[in-house]
């Protein structure tokens, strides 16, 4: 037998060769692998926090705004009815909120043609509660590097205190957005009473706690896995862009080959562009990603990289602008289109739906009627040889004063009402009123009549008339 002869072994000679990442940033779910964002001062970042300011005012005091009896913003879910400011709202106009969110989705889809991802970067609350969470950061443990430093330190006195007083922070913060949020559906000043004094029911107790924790783990732990791995929007904002949309852009051309240099020396005559590879940009960034590697769908359009490479710009003595808010067309040397079938659609339909939406808010009825005819019986014929139809009506008073009504019937020849033809209801309440209707046979051409109830609200100086088509049966 001849000797057995060695097996190669093929996985030497064919080895893949695999890219490995950087092991800090292996597992981007990892609480330790934390992205540490380095303050920056600049045009952007001004507007960003001035916005955020305006949105979190905004939030904090609408339910402090008295307006009559009760707040001006309450939505109280147990009666069905949300009031904003003197409009009231009750399920059977939710029509109109549903144009008000088509609204703000054309409105979405024009800003993002346009300008991109502003909303993520300057109006978005995961951004402006992050940028909050990350002050109480920066007060409490110092700059990124202290903040850097202060992670890798084995425990100690300054470190526990500083942790402990950063989640007190976070925690108490998170409370007061949730104290908010549930004020705009409990009353407030109710709420914060209740709450406080333990006298509040385990409901409103379990969505407190519930808005509390979810504001602290968003903004304090997820923060950018928010905006990469769970917003819907991160993914299908790229649908959106065109090469005429404005995005935070890094001029290749101009900042290519990057490198370290002296103030004096002359970039042209080392070989560089106008980058240093300070990676001032990285640091900003929120989400970490390095903006000089092109378009990542994981850029909000903060601007934050723009401030923090101009502030280095200046110091070197070059122009602004290397990386600024720009277009891929203007990028690559091309003719910039502002104007563009796609904007000017998105634009058209959103100032259509808003005409739509405000024809609609201002002729909404503030009194409905809904008629219910009496199914089991088609009609009767009285002893005075009548025909008779029997029919609820009710009445639904939408205002915030108690209303008189008065109900007539249009369409039938010499009919009798049986029943009250004048009531007044209460605010905010449903009447149900019982009737019926007589009509001599003689006096129906076809065995189905079609006619209106119509109801007049005269305690108004300008009467209110709704109307609501029945049938009326005969022999």
């Amino acid at each position: 037998m001849s000797a057995e002869r060695p097996r190669k072994d093929y996985r030497k000679d064919k080895q893949i060769k695999i890219h490995q990442p950087d092991a800090d940033k292996v597992d981007k779910f990892n609480p330790s692998n934390r992205i540490y964002v380095r303050a920056v001062e600049g045009l952007w970042t001004t507007i960003r926090r001035r916005m955020g300011w305006i949105a979190m005012l905004a939030f904090m005091l609408l339910p402090w705004i008295p307006y009559g009896d009760r707040q001006a913003v309450y939505f109280n879910l147990a009666e069905q009815k949300f009031h904003i400011f003197g409009l009231t709202i009750w399920p059977q106009d939710l029509t109109l909120l549903a144009a008000l969110l088509m609204i703000a989705a054309f409105g979405l889809f024009f800003v993002t043609t346009y300008l991109g991802r502003v909303w993520c970067g300057y109006t978005c609350p995961q951004t402006v509660w992050t940028f909050i969470f990350i002050w109480f950061e920066e007060k409490l443990e110092g700059s990124r590097n202290k903040r850097i430093k202060l992670d890798k330190m084995p425990w100690s006195f300054n470190k526990l205190w500083r942790k402990t007083a950063k989640h007190a922070a976070w925690l108490g913060f998170s409370l007061l957005t949730s104290m908010t949020f549930m004020s705009y559906f409990v009353p407030t000043n109710e709420i914060y009473t209740e709450v406080f004094t333990l006298q509040a029911s385990g409901l409103i107790y379990f969505w407190v706690f519930f808005f509390m924790f979810a504001t602290y783990g968003n903004a304090g732990w997820m923060r950018e896995i928010m905006c990469i791995h769970m917003c819907p929007y991160a993914r299908f904002q790229s649908a959106m862009f065109d090469k005429n949309t404005f995005i935070v852009g890094y001029d290749t051309k101009r900042g290519e080959s990057r490198g370290p240099r002296s103030r004096k020396a002359d970039p042209k005559e080392l070989g560089l562009g106008d980058c240093i590879d300070c990676d001032l940009c990285v640091q900003v960034c929120p989400t970490g990603i390095d903006i000089r590697n092109g378009l990542q769908y994981e850029c909000i359009n903060c601007g934050s990289c723009i401030d923090a490479c101009d502030q280095t710009m200046s110091r070197m003595g070059y122009d602004k602008g290397l990386i600024s808010y720009t277009t891929e067309n203007k990028l690559e040397g091309k003719h910039e289109h502002v104007v563009r079938p796609k904007l000017v659609g998105y634009g058209i339909t959103m100032a259509v739906m808003c005409g739509v939406f405000m024809l609609a808010l201002f002729h909404v009825d503030p009194v409905r009627l809904d008629i219910l005819r009496d199914r089991n019986q088609l009609y009767r014929e009285t002893d005075a040889g009548l025909v008779e139809n029997t029919y609820t009506l009710k009445i639904l008073n939408k205002t915030e004063q108690a209303q008189q009504y008065h109900f007539s019937a249009n369409g039938l020849t010499d009919y009798q009402w049986i029943g009250p033809k004048t009531i007044k209801v209460e605010a905010g309440k449903v009447y149900t009123l019982p009737i019926s209707i007589a009509v001599d046979p003689y006096d129906l051409k076809l065995p189905i009549t079609k006619f209106n109830i119509k109801v007049i609200e005269e305690n108004t100086n300008k009467d209110v008339e709704v109307e609501q088509e029945t049938r009326f049966f005969g022999p």
